[in-house]
């Protein structure tokens, strides 16, 4: 009987260590997808205050920033707003974004519209959606003296992912998440008045910045329509102009030299 009982508490021990080493090894499976999970759907961001007293954000793993540390508003505003959807003159814009990031280009995009009675349909593609939490903590109504509009900030952050959604009577969002490093990834019917160009640095980001995504953004172009982006570089403008979009240098926001600007321009049939 001893030795009966001796060999049942070995086996019970035995399944028991077998069971609970299964369990570890799931467990840890789950963890290791849940890591992986996150890390392609969210970026690791620290909060700072650029020279114009707007916030931005800092990327440590890319060792990059959202916006350029002498003024995020300042940039976004000269970049897409002055040399981008003011220049655009039709009486409803279609707007392209391609990184909608802290979401300030929409917002600017936004008051816009709202200024100038003029209807906007904003579709922005985005990999990296931002968390609410720190969507919350960034202070572009108070520096843009827009408290009243802030309601709407956050709208813009909380809005449903992948579908249009009506912010106000002039302003639709559609945020889409997606990786456009792939630009057969994103398919629409909607051709675009204006397109702002704002992912990460070639060199931090070269993924975007491909012959093939600019050919793809030049065929989602209304005639005339505008492209604009902060990076001057000369690789940048003779993609763009191998596209087909006449490119243009100018001077660029506090900070940065220069900037480009592209136009598809309408052909006149002879």
């Amino acid at each position: 009987m001893k030795g009966f009982r001796r060999r049942f508490n070995h086996y019970l021990s035995t399944n028991l260590a077998i069971i609970t080493l299964a369990a570890m090894h799931q467990q840890r499976i789950w963890y290791i997808c849940f890591l992986f999970r996150n890390h392609v759907s969210y970026m690791r961001t620290q909060l700072i205050t650029t020279e114009d007293g707007s916030h931005s954000l800092f990327v440590p793993d890319l060792n990059e920033h959202y916006h350029s540390t002498h003024g995020a508003i300042q940039e976004s505003r000269h970049v897409y707003i002055d040399a981008g959807f003011q220049v655009c003159l039709n009486r409803q814009i279609n707007v392209l974004e391609v990184g909608f990031g802290t979401g300030l280009n929409a917002f600017l995009t936004l008051l816009e519209a709202i200024k100038n009675n003029i209807p906007v349909h904003y579709i922005s593609l985005e990999r990296y959606p931002l968390d609410i939490d720190i969507a919350k903590q960034l202070n572009y109504p108070q520096q843009l003296d827009e408290i009243s509009n802030a309601h709407l900030f956050l709208e813009l952050h909380t809005a449903e992912w992948n579908r249009a959604i009506e912010i106000t009577p002039y302003f639709s969002l559609h945020k889409i998440e997606t990786d456009f490093s792939n630009p057969t990834n994103f398919t629409t019917s909607t051709r675009f008045d204006v397109i702002y160009f704002d992912a990460f640095a070639p060199e931090k980001q070269p993924e975007m910045w491909t012959q093939q995504i600019f050919d793809k953004l030049f065929t989602l172009c209304n005639p005339n329509a505008i492209i604009t982006t902060y990076c001057a570089k000369g690789s940048v403008r003779r993609m763009l102009q191998k596209a087909g979009f006449t490119v243009e240098r100018l001077p660029g926001p506090p900070g940065k030299r220069e900037m480009l600007r592209g136009e598809k321009v309408k052909r006149v049939k002879n």
